[in-house]
């Protein structure tokens, strides 16, 4: 198992670096100058340049580059040139709002969607499945924004049972309130993801369920709670362990939208904030925090493969 880890931690270095390279390079091509940004709609051009300079843009492209790649090597990612702090300390103090409403969407996520695909695939043609077919379709439908507004109208403004934005620390607030404050942004970011995996669930089940040994589990008298948990989930698991580290990395985009809607200051809205701003290494090493994390969950996937099936081998 270490060596798995060690050859999939080694083959996703040149894929770290195309990523960094890319994401300089966009930054670098894109329309406006930080600098002007910077400067405001009176300065001169004098005083334009002087930040260009202070800021490393008046150097060819290549050095610009070796510069911030190897202070990324050493895991500095810039500073802000709005704020001039560091962008480590900005994704520090932003983080926990992002991973709190990440964290509790992939639990719900699981928790609500694997059941309902094993449900209905255990009822396969009944109105039970008809019934959370049609609901996925219309989850997987509605975008989570539109969700959030309608909790928000439900739950926060005629109920009055929730708060309607914004986030609780639980250092400061509590355990009750840093709850209240997430099940309505848990809800709309979590919509979508039970909608795909309780379907793939479905669909992967219904391959398993007519396996022999399925017949043969049943046949032998086991509970249909062990037949389809222990035996038909297990052996149905790869897909949907797929289909949720898919479901994670989907979140990176969902959570923007999401904490604009309920007004949450995580890393999401952080960096819609940059690229507005223009914030080059804010946005960078936000683009670089979220791309380094997609990789950690696939190679946390590509174990769980060899975890869940002995068979894989890599």
């Amino acid at each position: 198992m270490l060596r798995l880890v060690l050859q999939r931690l080694v083959a996703t270095l040149p894929i770290m670096i195309v990523v960094a390279t890319v994401v300089f390079l966009l930054l670098r091509f894109a329309p406006g100058d930080p600098a002007h940004v910077i400067a405001g709609d009176l300065a001169t051009a004098d005083q334009v340049e002087a930040i260009r300079k202070d800021m490393g843009l008046d150097k060819p492209i290549t050095t610009q580059y070796v510069r911030w790649m190897s202070a990324v090597l050493t895991g500095d990612l810039g500073h802000s040139v709005i704020s001039k702090k560091p962008v480590t300390e900005l994704i520090a103090a932003r983080l926990p709002p992002t991973l709190s409403l990440a964290v509790s969407a992939i639990v719900v996520t699981i928790l609500v969607a694997v059941p309902l695909g094993v449900l209905a695939s255990w009822r396969h043609g009944t109105w039970v499945d008809r019934g959370i077919r049609g609901g996925s379709v219309l989850g997987f439908s509605v975008p989570s924004f539109v969700i959030g507004y309608l909790l928000i109208y439900a739950f926060a403004v005629k109920l009055n049972w929730l708060p309607v934005q914004g986030y609780a620390s639980l250092e400061e607030r509590g355990l009750a309130e840093y709850l209240r404050h997430l099940v309505l942004p848990t809800l709309a970011l979590a919509s979508v993801y039970i909608a795909l995996i309780s379907r793939i669930t479905r669909a992967s089940m219904l391959d398993v369920l007519g396996e022999d040994f399925v017949r043969t589990a049943r046949a032998k008298g086991a509970p249909e709670k062990v037949v389809l948990f222990r035996h038909a989930l297990r052996n149905a698991a790869v897909p949907i362990v797929t289909i949720v580290g898919v479901g994670i990395t989907a979140l990176i985009s969902g959570v923007v939208v999401t904490e604009t809607v309920f007004n949450i200051a995580g890393v999401g809205r952080m960096i819609v904030d940059a690229v507005l701003a223009r914030d080059y290494p804010v946005v960078q090493g936000t683009i670089l925090f979220f791309s380094f994390s997609y990789i950690f969950i696939n190679l946390l996937v590509d174990i769980a493969y060899v975890l869940l099936d002995p068979r894989i081998r890599y």
